[in-house]
């Protein structure tokens, strides 16, 4: 079983070594960890995707919300969150395979942010079975390198929203 973690933490140095040393120190299996600044500056928002039985992942949770720099956990039901990826791919495409590979590209709404001499670099963002059929059709080209961000994501609507004074 996959479970999303979205956790709000102190914006304090060494508080992500801290989460993955608890991972790590643990053997807890971690598949995504994304993180980044909130709207509010003494915050920071982490993203864990994390796999697991359900005693293993009722564990992580317990253990993540009893860290000191952590302010809020919430699991991130698939049906009640948005998810979104971001993937750069370099292709390696000489002049005839361009068009191609940028056709493919458009069909997905993913940008062509870099070209070379031989090859392309695209951007794309979205859930991972978009992304993953992306790479599905760019099957037949060689992929120079692939750059995954990981899984982030957010609860919907505005009930589930922790306002900190």
């Amino acid at each position: 079983m996959k479970r999303v973690l979205s956790l709000l933490v102190d914006d304090n140095p060494g508080v992500l070594s801290r989460i993955s040393g608890l991972f790590s120190r643990r053997c807890y299996n971690v598949d995504s960890i994304t993180a980044g600044v909130t709207a509010d500056p003494r915050f920071t928002r982490i993203t864990i995707v994390t796999s697991g039985d359900e005693l293993i992942l009722s564990q992580i949770e317990k253990q993540v919300r009893k860290l000191e720099d952590v302010v809020e956990i919430k699991v991130l039901a698939p049906e009640e969150s948005v998810f979104r990826e971001l993937i750069m791919v370099k292709i390696r495409a000489n002049a005839a395979q361009r068009s191609e590979v940028s056709a493919i590209a458009d069909i997905f709404r993913a940008k062509v942010v870099d070209a070379g001499k031989e090859s392309l670099i695209i951007e794309l963002t979205g859930n991972q079975s978009k992304l993953g059929a992306f790479l599905n059709l760019l099957d037949g080209y060689e992929i120079l390198e692939l750059a995954r961000t990981g899984i982030t994501g957010l609860s919907r609507g505005s009930d589930n929203v922790t306002i900190i004074e």
